[in-house]
């Protein structure tokens, strides 16, 4: 499992199980306006500024080229074979499980442990885009080696890069939570545990999901190791929603550093580049990963998906 593809295996792949009426509606509704790129060398996709104008197009060059990899654009334009006149981007977030910064296993590329904890990730950002800031037409696509989330409601199609990061920052757990408040004239502190609501509830499942995770080794800026591996050995608390005793064994001014340091890691776990990058080409959903041999698809149900059950090729099961 998650080995590279062949190009004998990419060949049987596109030609005997790919399946063009598999296109999720999302791709295949505005193919034309799309621009297309290929990898066909595992070097990189070289291969840009194509366009179909229609899912028969796309199958043929598919069955003839099988590519290493094949990308669309997250954009839309009046003209995609020179990406002139943009109309319109989808909102990506891009979780790679071999790249979290914090995960549980210690494999050196992905693994199903790591797989599960990016989807666990993944469970948690859909419900704060669909629910904290009311987003529809979201949807999850298994990539291979992670998720990415892809967003088509009309209210964030046309957003600059700048409030896209805004939107990854929140939705993430990427800001140090406010501690310090004024009610009357009157100024007092409370810890984000105790706001379970909004961009405080949001943080909470963020740094627990962190915390949950960690092997104890891991590097957080301005925490000791010490501290890292305090936060290993009480994190048991959070299971129960003790946040104020697991704070008292941290230590309250170490509890501190240690939230900052987690908004940071936060920011880490999805790839920022992705989700400000207004025309960015995307892992086509269908496609293979030719890189671990696994078939990049729309996932419909993310609380059941095992991409070992649904995401392996034939050509895999019956290797030797």
């Amino acid at each position: 499992m998650f080995e590279a593809a062949t190009p004998l295996e990419r060949k049987r792949y596109y030609r005997e199980e790919w399946d063009v009426r598999k296109l999720p509606d999302f791709i295949a509704r505005n193919i034309h306006m799309r621009e297309f790129g290929f990898d066909h060398t595992g070097r990189g996709p070289s291969d840009r500024y194509r366009v179909f104008d229609d899912e028969k197009r796309l199958s043929r060059f598919m069955r003839a080229r099988f590519p290493f990899a094949a990308y669309s654009s997250v954009a839309f334009y009046r003209e995609p074979g020179k990406r002139r006149g943009w109309q319109r981007s989808e909102l990506i977030f891009d979780v790679d499980a071999k790249d979290l910064p914090v995960r549980s296993c210690d494999c050196e590329g992905v693994c199903e442990r790591c797989l599960d904890e990016a989807r666990e990730l993944v469970l948690m950002m859909v419900d704060t885009l669909r629910g904290d800031l009311g987003l529809g037409d979201v949807h999850v696509v298994y990539s291979g080696r992670g998720y990415h989330i892809r967003v088509l409601d009309p209210g964030v199609m046309e957003l600059g890069s700048e409030v896209r990061a805004e939107i990854l920052r929140y939705t993430a757990g990427a800001r140090q939570p406010r501690r310090k408040f004024t009610h009357s004239g009157e100024s007092y502190e409370m810890e984000h545990f105790s706001i379970p609501l909004g961009y405080h509830r949001v943080f909470i499942e963020r740094a627990r999901h962190v915390f949950l995770h960690m092997r104890g080794d891991e590097r957080i800026e301005n925490v000791t190791a010490r501290t890292v591996r305090d936060v290993v050995r009480n994190r048991e608390l959070l299971l129960e929603d003790r946040w104020g005793e697991f704070k008292r064994r941290i230590g309250p001014r170490v509890y501190q550093r240690l939230v900052a340091g987690v908004a940071g890691i936060n920011m880490k776990m999805v790839d920022a580049k992705v989700t400000i990058d207004l025309k960015r080409i995307l892992r086509l959903p269908t496609s293979l990963h030719s890189k671990v041999s696994m078939i990049c698809m729309e996932v419909k149900n993310p609380e059941t998906f095992d991409p070992l059950k649904s995401a392996v090729p034939k050509f895999v099961h019956e290797r030797e």
